[in-house]
């Protein structure tokens, strides 16, 4: 079954055009890294899946309904959540708090506190810590907790390893690799290394537009520079 699918999908800030005509489809347990320089419309194409920035054209699908029109409260109750860039946890609250007002907002399902602490032992000794005393690693996990704890059957993940420690990002890598197979996850990650290693399917986009799709294994990291950078696109503006 295709767990979520992207028909056209255009973005706007204003007259400013970051998501340019995306189409994709991703199937039930499927693993997307989607990576492109700053500014390639990566973090607005997941907001807008997300339901948190309007698709200007174009439908977002989750399990064969559309959801273009959904809010992002509805999308979390049918299935969809993220784990947003900056981790973005309630730091005055506790773990356990941030960890609760995500379960009161998703659906039912499997995952609850006991079984997200399986999933993310580490976050076990913090349920009583305040999240704002938290280090980079131990706060994405949180945010991982938080979103897992809402039952997802599409869990997005906006920028993974942005300013942890290599420590930090093994032990974030370790735990996503615990889900793989639970759910379909699109993961932006700025560490190609890590990309191309942890994901099944690899998307480039470069502008706004998809510039480059396909299995780790068969590109090349030419391919996959020249797309990152618009290289073909430079080579035919001076055609």
């Amino acid at each position: 079954m295709i767990a979520l699918e992207l028909n056209g999908v255009h973005g706007r800030y204003g007259l400013l055009q970051a998501v340019k005509g995306i189409s994709l489809d991703l199937a039930e347990g499927a693993v997307l890294a989607v990576i492109g320089a700053n500014g390639a419309g990566k973090t607005t194409l997941m907001r807008m899946i997300a339901g948190l920035h309007p698709v200007a054209e174009g439908a977002v699908s989750l399990l064969g309904e559309e959801i273009t029109e959904m809010s992002a409260h509805e999308r979390v109750r049918a299935g969809l959540a993220l784990c947003p860039e900056g981790r973005r946890l309630f730091t005055d609250l506790t773990v356990r708090e941030n960890l609760q007002i995500g379960a009161e907002n998703g659906r039912r399902g499997d995952w609850n506190l006991a079984s997200v602490l399986d999933a993310l032992p580490q976050i076990a000794p913090l349920l009583d810590r305040a999240a704002g005393g938290l280090s980079g690693g131990q706060r994405q996990a949180v945010a991982i907790g938080r979103a897992l704890i809402t039952n997802p059957r599409v869990l997005l993940l906006d920028e993974v390893s942005l300013g942890l420690s290599p420590a930090a990002v093994d032990g974030v890598y370790q735990s996503l690799e615990r889900l793989r197979g639970h759910m379909t996850m699109v993961i932006v990650e700025q560490d190609l290394t890590r990309a191309m290693g942890f994901a099944e399917r690899l998307i480039c986009l470069a502008e706004g537009a998809l510039e480059l799709d396909g299995a780790p294994q068969s590109l090349t990291r030419e391919q996959i520079t020249d797309a990152y950078f618009g290289i073909h696109k430079a080579e035919l503006s001076h055609a």
